[in-house]
């Protein structure tokens, strides 16, 4: 450890020793429940505030409509449609450009120097992916169902496959407006896009306004659903099943947590990357092996799953209003989980070395379809295969916790409830998937945020490091709070980023149309060689 690394490390023991002294002498009333009164008010006002219903949808309706659900899915199938359905027709060519196929395209010159950028398409879809595949599979996915039933679970679905058009257009953005350092460090996401882009067609003003609009939500998404969201259930899920309730169990697991992912940041993304690219894969093919086990040796029920999954989407004995809420239940999940038209992601990728923009945008556009189409689904049908037609617990619950057993569940803890009853060892798999899916994801997140950080307030060694000193604090809130205040927070926050990212890639999609015939002429040319 150096000097550098040694001066953190004392000023992060000097500021919160306090919270272990506090958390050790608490008694009636823990730290936990302290931390979470304090924050819980803020989280609520964020919520209402950013998740407002577009107007007259209620009256209309019988449920309110959120005005960004309406933005996000209106313009994922708009450029789905106008690209000619580019996250199904470019799916092929998107798998072999993550494979290297198209690699010698990358070069600068015939002696195979390499082009600007610092991680290879695989290791961007990495820590992108560990930035997406996190607790809103598992906590998410659950809390979805046990909302609005096995209906939402379509919807999640088909906001997966439309957000596959969306996060192919921002990351050909991110990649073509990046900056990059002398050192040969990169700048990039909504940020840039947004101020260089937008100034290159008439409309500087409009570009830097929605650029620090879009950092400064961006900075509080990687407090929220990048890093709270995902210490709070990392923290329930060991709380759990390690016994430790009531108190400061909670703050404690949020104050170790915040050690060892303080440790990893400080690195930045070549560090970031070479950590995501092995933790990522190995957990997601866990999980999903661990998934594809229980719905294989169940293999009868899961006609019966997607009957349910089908029919409950579209119930007309649930009326217009039962049916939108349904909906709106399974694309807001689906929004949080994939971050599909939120932009961030496009900042992971800006890091890429490659000449074309559009190589990694295809690549991009299967982070939706891991996320949402693949593990989403897959947890969804464990779920739905153990509760059958409300046999374990009643669906619709409020704020999304249910009963099972005679005791409250919610999130994680419903979907390891479903894992225990079909695999025995379920209880410490599922732990150790929850907290390195939460870890994946604050790191990566940590990154999104120092970069929005870095935009508003300048590149400095001051900047970054008060940064990433609140950014360790919110993972000790989020393991504190309770998660309808939590994930209030973190759906906001995440959610709102889509208002100025979804107005500039209005803007600029013609230029991702020019980037992607470029790619695929480079592609043409390479194969008649």
């Amino acid at each position: 450890m150096n000097l550098k690394h040694k001066k953190l490390s004392a000023l992060l023991l000097f500021l919160f020793t306090p919270f272990v002294s506090i958390a050790q002498e608490s008694n009636k009333k823990g730290l936990d429940d302290k931390i979470n009164e304090a924050f819980k008010p803020i989280a609520n006002w964020f919520e209402a505030v950013i998740l407002h219903d577009f107007p007259f949808t209620a009256s209309l309706f019988g449920t309110g409509i959120p005005t960004i659900i309406i933005l996000l899915v209106g313009g994922a199938l708009f450029f789905t449609i106008y690209f000619g359905f580019v996250n199904i027709r470019h799916f092929p060519t998107a798998i072999n450009t993550v494979r290297g196929k198209f690699d010698s395209l990358d070069k600068k010159d015939d002696n195979d120097n390499d082009t600007d950028g610092e991680v290879t398409h695989f290791q961007a879809l990495a820590t992108a992916v560990s930035g997406t595949v996190g607790n809103g599979n598992i906590a998410g996915v659950a809390m979805a169902i046990a909302i609005g039933g096995p209906g939402a679970t379509f919807w999640m679905i088909l906001c997966g496959l439309l957000g596959m058009s969306t996060k192919f257009v921002e990351c050909t953005l991110g990649v073509k407006y990046r900056d990059v350092g002398e050192d040969g460090t990169v700048y990039g996401g909504p940020m840039y896009y947004m101020t260089k882009g937008l100034k290159e067609i008439g409309f500087e003003k409009l570009g830097k306004f929605l650029a620090i609009v879009f950092a400064f939500l961006c900075i509080g998404a990687s407090f929220g659903g990048g890093n709270a969201a995902q210490s709070n259930q990392a923290a329930v899920q060991l709380a759990n099943s390690f016994g430790m309730t009531g108190g400061s169990a909670r703050t404690i697991i949020g104050l170790i947590m915040m050690v060892f992912v303080g440790i990893i940041i400080i690195g930045g993304i070549k560090r970031i990357a070479s950590v995501t690219e092995k933790i990522v894969p190995f957990m997601a093919l866990m999980y999903i092996a661990a998934c594809l086990y229980i719905i294989l040796t169940n293999i009868t029920f899961v006609d019966d799953a997607f009957g349910m999954i089908i029919s409950q989407a579209f119930n007309p004995n649930a009326g217009l209003g039962g049916f939108l809420g349904v909906l709106v239940t399974g694309f807001r999940r689906a929004a949080f989980s994939n971050e599909a038209g939120a932009g961030s992601a496009s900042i992971a990728h800006s890091a890429v070395k490659t000449r074309y923009p559009a190589s990694e945008g295809l690549v991009a556009l299967l982070e939706p379809f891991i996320d949402t189409v693949v593990i989403c689904t897959l947890t969804a049908l464990v779920i739905i295969i153990f509760n059958g037609d409300s046999t374990v617990f009643d669906y619709g619950g409020q704020g999304g916790v249910v009963i099972i057993d005679g005791v409250p569940a919610e999130g994680a803890s419903i979907t390891a409830a479903a894992f225990s009853k079909y695999i025995s060892f379920s209880g410490p798999f599922l732990t150790i998937a929850v907290v390195l899916f939460a870890v994946s994801t604050m790191i990566s997140w940590s990154y999104y945020g120092l970069q929005s950080w870095i935009y508003v307030f300048g590149k400095s060694k001051a900047a970054d490091l008060t940064y990433k000193i609140i950014f360790l604090l919110f993972i000790v809130i989020g393991a504190a709070g309770d998660m309808s205040s939590v994930w209030g927070f973190s759906d906001a926050m995440i959610l709102g980023l889509v208002f100025p990212n979804m107005i500039g890639l209005f803007f600029l999609f013609p230029k991702v149309k020019e980037e992607l015939v470029k790619y695929t002429n480079a592609i043409a040319g390479l194969v008649k060689k």
